[in-house]
């Protein structure tokens, strides 16, 4: 059970945010939204910025693999089962979905695809990022897809890291 409660359109003081969750976001809501209905205002900027960084530079199939790779490192259920479908929207197939927790040794992915999810490896487990790792991302991608990629790696950080923290759980769908 979360650690705070899911609110509903009909226990909110706050209509708006509601709105705007059921017009930018697949229905039923995730938890991750209901839970963070409570301040609507934070919602608001979250949602923001999640969608900023949908319509960045980065690849969306890129994207899922950073994503997914923070995922697995950090053991989120609830990350990994969510950006499972978006992968394979993105044109990941089934045993690339399988293959991220061995991405390194994996014959399924390019050395673009391992140099990202190197990324967001190391940005994620150390923080701090080899200068070789970003000279080696950086061969594949623009700066600004770059930028796109650090700052995907550092919201998903910090997404796992609000799941947790509020013991948000993964819908039944996901299961």
């Amino acid at each position: 059970m979360a650690r705070v409660k899911y609110l509903s359109r009909s226990e909110s003081t706050n209509q708006v945010i509601f709105d705007r969750l059921e017009r930018e976001r697949k229905m039923p809501t995730a938890n991750i939204f209901l839970a963070l209905t409570q301040t609507p205002d934070l919602l608001d900027g979250f949602l923001t910025y999640a969608n900023a960084l949908r319509s960045s530079p980065l690849s969306p199939r890129l994207r899922e693999l950073a994503i997914l790779t923070v995922g697995h490192l950090t053991n989120s259920r609830y990350e990994v089962a969510h950006h499972q479908s978006h992968g394979l929207k993105a044109g990941l197939n089934k045993a690339q979905l399988d293959a991220v927790p061995q991405f390194e040794t994996s014959p399924h992915f390019t050395s673009q695809e391992k140099a990202v999810m190197l990324f967001a490896k190391e940005s994620t487990l150390k923080v701090e990022v080899a200068q070789q790792t970003w000279a080696t991302v950086a061969e594949f991608l623009s700066e600004p897809e770059c930028i796109a990629l650090v700052l995907v790696v550092a919201w998903y950080n910090s997404g796992v890291r609000i799941m947790a923290g509020l013991d948000i759980e993964l819908e039944d769908g996901y299961h």
